[in-house]
Order: C-alpha cells, then structure tokens, then sequence
C-alpha cells in the first residue's frame, strides 16, 4: 500500500522509507514558530540546561520564528516585559525570522509565515499554536505543540513521539455560487464531521475545487482543520503552491511537490459538492453548530469582526470592501476590521479597500489576534452579539463570557455590517 502526503513527510523526516498510521517517529523539523508565548518556552528552554555545564543553544537558529502578534502593540507592562524578555532572547541566540511589532514585515503568524517563503511543501513545521495548521495549505506537515514540547524541539531540532495520524480525504468538486466561499465549505464540513470527528486525525483536502483554489482559500480550510480535532489539515502541493511561493513570496528555490501515492490508504473518504452549497454560519457556542444562513438571517448583530488568521487576507478584504463601497454600516454595529499582516495591509490601502471600508464606518486596526482570543482590542459587553470571520466561538473566546459568538465568511459579515443583522449576502436588496 502507498503513502498520503503526511505519512510521506513523517517517513522522510524521521529517516525511514515507510510510515503508517500508528508508528511513533521523531521527525526532524524544518520550522519552529512561536508568538509571544517564546516567553513560556524560554523558560522551559533554559531549563533543561539546569544544572549542567552546557551552554543553552539553539539547534539551528535559521529554523526558528517569533512573530509578535497576540498583543500587539503591548496593552500591559506584563506583556510588554515577557516582549522585552523575548526580544533579548532572540538577540543573543541570533534568530533571523523574527517580526517584531512592525508596520512592514510584522503580522499574524499563520500569515507571515507563508508570505515570507518560510513554508515549503515537504517541510514538517511545528509552532505554539493550536493553528499552525494553517500551513498545511502549502504540502507541509505542520501541527500545533506546547511549550515544553517546543523547548526540547529548540534544542534537539526534532519532533519527539509524534504518532502517525490516520487521513481523512476530503473530495470536493463544484463551482462556488456567488458570495460563497471556503470559509463556508470549512464550516460545513466541521458540521458534519463534528468538533471531534477528525480527532487526531489529517485533513486531507482533494478534488477539482481544491486544485481550482487560490492559496488563499487552501489556508482558511487547513486553518480551521483543528477546530474538527483534526491534527494537521493538508492540501497536496500542485503548480498553484509553485505559483504563490515564486510570485507572493518571492521563493527561488526547486520545490518538492509531494504527492499522495494513488493507492494511499485512507481511514474514509468524504465527498463535497459546493454548486449547492450557501453561506454557513457557525452559531453559539461551537464551531460545529453549523447552519446555512438562511436558518439564521435577521439575527440582530453589536459587533462584526473581519480579518484574523483565517479571513484577513487581500482578497477577504477586497470582498468586504465591495460589499459596502458607497455605502454604510447600520446605526448601533461595529465593524472592526483586522488585516492578516502590515502587507496586506499596504496592498489594501494601495487598492482602495481601506478607504471604501473606513468611509462606510469600519475602523481599520493594525494587524493582531486580539479580538479573536479576545486579549486586546474589540472587548464585548455583556449580552453583546459578534458575528466573526475568526475561528473559534465558545464562550469567552472573544474575552466576555456572558456575549454570544457567531462565525461567518467575509461576505456574510460585510452584507451583515450594512444591515445590523445577519444577512444573506446574496440578499439582490442589498
């Protein structure tokens, strides 16, 4: 029997010319990504060093990256110290991939990340963040771990008793209808699978719609891949990964294009047809609580959040931006609006999209996670609705327990922001 693209990269990895669900190997990593919480590995780092003779050091300062971005610019003195702490870290153990809180190359981790070239089909990458999934989209193996795990992976540069998981193929063919997405195809298919069915599981994503899809798009399906438990979600890398690494991230270097073997094996298959397919939205309080919009429209809204990981890139912008040009978002809502990273950012304005959201009411912020986790910027207040382009919405998420949380594509969330409730985007009244 042949090998999916995972077990293929774990095989390599881990130096063996076979994988197969089950097998504990210790793969070495390509990539180590942390946010703000290097803080915590820090300290886990220097640990394994007590009481030895030995000079803390990192296994290959060339693979590891600390991206700023939770909290920022800082909103305590406890962050801004853990930031200085980590900042001198860096310095003293020279680590090149660092983006500090920076108009030009800073950003949300899942973002720069790709935007950078750092990603590369084949690559195993682990990062201290449930979504680091997320690059998946571009062929790497790639799967969120803690910091005590991310301390001995800064020292050994490998990834110790990672057990193979098992892939899912997930077949999808179909055009997507007018203001439908793959935010709504990663939303159904969560609802159907549900928060636990890919438990420990790979995602791996097939068929015409997914060889049709920009790089964009592949990101947001791997990036909610976590949210159905799954491990690490995967999109076999084909000439639209060679396109975006050569032409957005300015990537020289031959690339390994792996792909599934024809007789891969494959815990069970699940096929998607997305003609059909309408805007879904997530309701309170779990991300599998899916249900078309239609099921939900005039649901009123306080706040609308557009951008994070999963929905902050160009075009989730320049999809909002048309939605609401010439227009205004509703008396009593908010519409925050959070770029994915400062390029984005910059191509934005440079199009017009800012302008054309900021003119309709939105407020345009500096590109973080804030708002998501809800840690800094775009609080709720008690009995407050958020409709959300984010990824999570149990209660608390966005910082205030006693609010509700309902999780929707760009388009839903512009259509909704004109109207103060949730709406079909589709809505010809609009």
């Amino acid at each position: 029997m042949g090998m999916t693209v995972a077990e293929k990269i774990l095989a390599r990895a881990s130096g063996l010319a076979f994988a197969q669900p089950g097998d504990v190997v210790e793969p070495k990593v390509d990539l180590a990504m942390s946010h703000e919480n290097a803080a915590l590995v820090i300290n886990q780092f220097n640990e394994i060093y007590q009481g030895t003779e030995l000079t803390p050091r990192i296994w290959d300062a060339s693979k590891v990256a600390v991206i700023f971005d939770h909290r920022v610019p800082a909103e305590s003195p406890k962050t801004a110290t853990n930031q200085k702490k980590v900042r001198e870290f860096v310095a003293a153990h020279a680590l090149a991939k660092f983006h500090d809180i920076r108009g030009d190359v800073g950003g949300i981790c899942h973002q720069v990340l790709p935007e950078y070239g750092y990603v590369r089909p084949g690559m195993v990458v682990v990062g201290t963040d449930s979504h680091t999934t997320s690059h998946g989209a571009l062929g790497a193996f790639a799967f969120g771990i803690g910091a005590t795990e991310m301390a001995s992976v800064w020292a050994l540069g490998v990834a110790v008793n990672v057990e193979v998981p098992a892939t899912i193929k997930i077949n999808v063919r179909g055009r997507f209808s007018r203001c439908v997405g793959p935010k709504d195809l990663i939303l159904y298919l969560i609802g159907q699978l549900t928060a636990q069915g890919a438990n420990f599981k790979v995602l791996e994503f097939q068929g015409e719609t997914i060889e049709q899809m920009f790089t964009s798009g592949r990101l947001v399906l791997c990036n909610m891949s976590v949210e159905a438990g799954a491990t690490a979600g995967i999109v076999p890398a084909d000439e639209e990964t060679a396109r975006y690494l050569s032409e957005e991230a300015g990537v020289t270097d031959s690339l390994d294009l792996v792909q599934p073997d024809p007789d891969a094996g494959y815990e069970r298959e699940v096929e998607i047809n997305v003609s059909a397919l309408s805007p879904q939205i997530a309701c309170p309080h779990t991300v599998d609580n899916v249900k078309p919009v239609e099921q939900v429209v005039g649901r009123p809204v306080h706040q609308i959040v557009i951008g994070s990981c999963t929905n902050g890139r160009l075009d989730d912008l320049a999809m909002a931006a048309r939605i609401v040009k010439g227009r205004k978002i509703a008396s009593g809502t908010r519409l925050l609006v959070f770029p994915a990273s400062g390029k984005v950012y910059r191509q934005a304005l440079a199009k017009g999209y800012v302008g054309a959201l900021m003119q309709a009411g939105a407020v345009v912020m500096n590109s973080g996670c804030g708002p998501c986790l809800g840690v800094h910027e775009g609080a709720l207040g008690d009995g407050e609705i958020a409709l959300s382009t984010t990824n999570r919405n149990f209660k608390g998420r966005m910082g205030n327990p006693n609010s509700e949380i309902y999780l929707c594509s760009p388009a839903v969330a512009a259509a909704s922001a004109l109207t103060g409730r949730i709406t079909d985007p589709r809505d010809e009244s609009l």
